[in-house]
């Protein structure tokens, strides 16, 4: 642990030179005040009233429980008083325009992973900071290289939240008794060849050919061309799997695959995507939908859907050079000539 510094110093000391940087460190500092909030009421579940009952529909089709909307309002009630021009939030179908003179714009899931909670396993709030544009709207259209911070939240059993800034990344825990955040890691590095890997195995026959390609090697390890026998784990929170990586290294794989609702993959580029790709690779790992940086992208819609491979370079290096070697045109096949010649020799 880094001598009890608490989140609030840590802001002052990292975003005293940063353009807006008073104003990013307010806005940290807004979205981690709401999370101590969102963590009770997590915590206290039924007990507080939250019963997982669904509210509606949001604008991108899925579900919403009570406690997706009680999240978004805890976080919109917190940046309505920091310096915010605009916020998007995966409850809302269009951005929320807050303050048109302020300088940062922020893209928010308040709550990603509600439906884990009746299983109590680890969900979050996952976030990204930019520079507000010559246009409002406009701002969350530019790739994800525009972002200043981002970060995420994991409400298990311990609140851990992760911050990307000033091209660090830092970890901190929630003191309880507290009730602010203090920091435990600095200067976060994942490790750059974990043999692990996290992907949901069920939709194998749903995948493109370069991913299946990939997996097969892997589970082959070293009965096969492998120099490693890899160790595979899917929790099912992105959060969690994020966590997971800057702590023990490996790669997590959510690609697209051919089911209806999934060519495009299934996690959003504004507020899952960029802040999990900044996050990588200011810890020095990578980020990339197997084709394209991620971070290159930019949203042509506010929920907009894409592939994410992210973790260790290694592992998302060599993702990428099997999609590499295959044409697009042949990603539905089983790229058979490639999987002979094989991934890791």
């Amino acid at each position: 642990m880094d001598d009890g510094m608490t989140l609030r110093s840590h802001l002052d000391q990292a975003a005293a030179g940063l353009p807006n940087g008073p104003a990013v460190a307010d806005v940290i500092s807004a979205i981690s005040a709401a999370s101590i909030e969102l963590a009770d009421l997590i915590a206290d579940g039924p007990l507080a009233g939250i019963t997982g009952r669904f509210e509606g529909i949001n604008s991108d089709g899925d579900q919403q429980k009570d406690i997706d909307l009680a999240a978004d309002g805890m976080m919109r009630r917190a940046l309505r008083n920091a310096a915010v021009a605009a916020i998007l939030s995966e409850e809302s179908e269009l951005p929320e325009v807050f303050d048109n003179g302020a300088p940062l714009c922020v893209a928010i899931d308040p709550l990603d992973g509600s439906a884990n909670l009746e299983n109590n396993i680890s969900v979050g709030t996952i976030f990204s900071i930019r520079p507000r544009g010559n246009d409002v709207l406009s701002t969350f259209f530019e790739p994800g290289t525009a972002q200043c911070a981002a970060g995420f939240v994991v409400y298990g059993p311990q609140t851990i939240l992760v911050l990307a800034l000033n091209n660090s990344v830092e970890t901190f825990i929630l003191d309880r008794r507290r009730r602010e955040f203090l920091l435990i890691a600095r200067g976060v590095k994942i490790a750059p060849s974990t043999p692990e890997f996290a992907i949901n195995a069920s939709n194998h026959r749903h995948w493109h050919g370069p991913v299946r390609a990939y997996i097969d090697e892997c589970l082959a390890g070293t009965k096969g061309n492998g120099e490693a026998d890899f160790n595979m784990r899917w929790i099912g929170s992105l959060v969690a799997e994020a966590l997971r990586i800057l702590v023990r290294g490996g790669v997590f794989l959510y690609p697209a695959d051919a089911r209806p609702g999934y060519r495009e993959g299934r996690l959003r580029l504004l507020y899952e995507a960029h802040p999990m790709a900044l996050i990588m690779e200011w810890a020095g790992g990578d980020a990339t939908t197997g084709r394209r940086r991620i971070l290159e992208l930019a949203a042509r819609t506010p929920h907009q859907r894409v592939p994410l491979i992210m973790g260790s370079k290694r592992g998302v290096r060599d993702v990428a050079a099997i999609h590499e070697g295959i044409e697009p045109m042949f990603d539905n096949s089983d790229a058979p000539l490639f999987a002979r010649r094989g991934l890791f020799r």
